[in-house]
């Protein structure tokens, strides 16, 4: 059941990324068609505030997402340390598995090796 839990959460992180940069996008644009309405300056001084401003947007979407990508490595990195230590504690019970089994077959041979002599 935790399996399928933290599946589902991985899955998530590009639809928030995307609903992330789209939620940006159209701010930006619904900011800059607002401002542009309701300009009380020239047109020289209102096209150097966009330009201003979208410079402003591309700088924070630029940020949100590097830190958005550098989330994601660090819980790659979390999940990949968590997978490595689960495949090294198969590894050991498959040998300790193997190393009773194989007891076990000897054990078995050696009575089976008395009881023939014995017969």
């Amino acid at each position: 059941m935790d399996t399928k839990n933290k599946k589902h959460t991985f899955t998530d992180q590009p639809n928030g990324i995307k609903s992330l940069l789209t939620g940006l996008l159209f701010g930006g644009i619904l900011g800059a068609g607002t401002m542009l309405l309701f300009a009380p300056q020239s047109g020289s001084k209102t096209r150097a505030e966009v330009q201003r401003r979208a410079a402003q947007l591309r700088e924070d979407t630029t940020e949100a997402v590097m830190d958005r990508v550098d989330q994601v490595k660090s819980k790659t990195g979390q999940i990949k340390a968590g997978v490595k230590s689960k495949a090294a504690d198969l590894e050991h019970k498959g040998r300790d598995l193997l190393a009773r089994g194989l007891n076990n077959v000897s054990q078995a041979a050696r009575a089976g090796k008395k009881a023939v002599q014995s017969s």
